[in-house]
């Protein structure tokens, strides 16, 4: 009995021990976000107003906004999207469906975890794509956000598909419905909303990704929307403002990193609460 209540004791001791550190360790992490967000909030906002989404960049000692680079990142983020998620997509099916256990399925989920870093992507893109092309373009900077996007909505597409209920599938296919039929109208549709946050939840990385812009789109300090010229993007232009020796630029700087922290808090938000979870549908 007094060995049962020692190890009982030593149980709630240890328990209090590790939760106490746990909290502590949250609140650590939470200050250090709460000061990034205040010191962003408190030193960008007073630079946002009309102007800076109907002017372009401006020359130095110059007012101006950041129209051209709002607008080169929509198109981009478009063209990341739109070659990357149907490609996220057909693979996450294909591993969810086909190839699960499969050797050729644990390669391409080690080859997605290695495109998920931004440098290695900029970099093979500027290699493959910008040098023979022999200059920079939307369309390199599309496809370098598109090898980002495709193995989030990959990954995500297969762990949505796979809380799909194999009983589902059974019934369809006992009522004489084809595999693809299976998929498209019982699978699909149980998963949207799981496949549909995925997408989102890329929109909000590559909303903020600088580095593979900087070998890929660069710049433009014009209003442009040619994919085949350099491009004018917000992750470069609050890079380039942010370093430059001009207060001008760099209070542009502070509007568009807020701008995009706005942003990907909003698609965070919305995933969160619009989009509910597959066990909940359930």
């Amino acid at each position: 009995m007094a060995i049962d209540l020692y190890l009982y004791r030593k149980r709630r001791l240890l328990n209090l021990v590790s939760l106490t550190l746990s909290m502590l360790a949250t609140l650590f992490g939470l200050l250090w976000l709460a000061w990034l967000l205040w010191t962003l909030v408190s030193q960008g906002i007073q630079y946002v107003n009309w102007d800076l989404f109907t002017q372009a960049t401006p020359p130095p000692g110059e007012t101006g906004g950041l129209s051209n680079a709002i607008t080169g990142s929509l198109i981009l983020i478009a063209l990341g999207v739109a070659i990357g998620a149907p490609v996220g997509i057909f693979a996450g099916t294909y591993l969810s469906e086909f190839g699960r256990d499969t050797r050729f399925a644990a390669v391409v989920r080690f080859i997605s975890d290695v495109l998920l870093s931004s440098i290695i992507i900029g970099v093979f893109v500027y290699e493959v794509v910008v040098i023979h092309m022999g200059h920079f373009s939307a369309y390199a900077g599309g496809l370098a956000l598109a090898l980002i996007v495709l193995p989030i909505v990959l990954r995500t597409t297969e762990d949505m598909l796979r809380l799909v209920p194999d009983r589902m599938r059974e019934a369809a296919a006992a009522l004489g419905a084809p595999r693809w039929k299976v998929i498209v109208s019982i699978v699909y549709r149980a998963a949207r909303s799981g496949i549909l946050t995925g997408i989102l939840l890329a929109v909000a990385r590559v909303s903020g990704e600088t580095a593979p812009l900087l070998f890929t789109a660069l710049n433009n300090q014009f209003s442009s929307t040619h994919l085949n010229e350099p491009i004018a993007n917000l992750p470069v232009v609050i890079f380039q403002f942010a370093m430059s020796p001009y207060d001008d630029w760099q209070h542009l700087a502070w509007a568009g990193a807020l701008l995009i922290t706005a942003g990907i808090l909003l698609l965070n938000i919305i995933v969160r609460v619009f989009l509910p979870e597959p066990e909940r549908q359930r």
